[in-house]
């Protein structure tokens, strides 16, 4: 029994097999969990083998730990949309003093001021 994952935490691993359903992830020596097909990226997946391959080094959320059998479920997609949100508010962030929140900000007790 791996006492030392938990749900929740974001680990690496290796792909050590891939089958329809989905692919089997080593996230160390004694521990292999699996990222089902439904966990593998955003949108609908057909085939498996275009998104992974065997052996490719793969950083996962554990999102599921059945302690009686030593088995995890593993995704990939949900760390896809934290670093997707994260990419948009670094983006946002940027662009704020450019043409966005703040220039409409300052536009506004301009704008209150005119109607006065």
């Amino acid at each position: 029994m791996s006492d030392h994952f938990q749900v929740g935490d974001i680990v690496e691993g290796v792909v050590s097999g891939v089958q329809p359903y989905g692919a089997f992830v080593s996230i160390d020596e004694n521990t292999q969990g699996l990222v089902h097909i439904s966990e593998v990226t955003n949108g609908f997946v057909k085939n498996i083998s275009d998104h992974i391959k065997e052996g490719d080094k793969v950083k996962v959320k554990i999102i599921d730990v059945d302690e009686q059998d030593n088995k995890f479920a593993l995704s990939i997609r949900a760390l896809e949309s934290k670093e997707k949100m994260e990419r948009q508010q670094s983006t946002i962030s940027d662009k704020e003093g450019e043409h966005g929140f703040n220039t409409l900000k300052d536009k506004l007790k301009e704008w209150i001021k005119q109607s006065e």
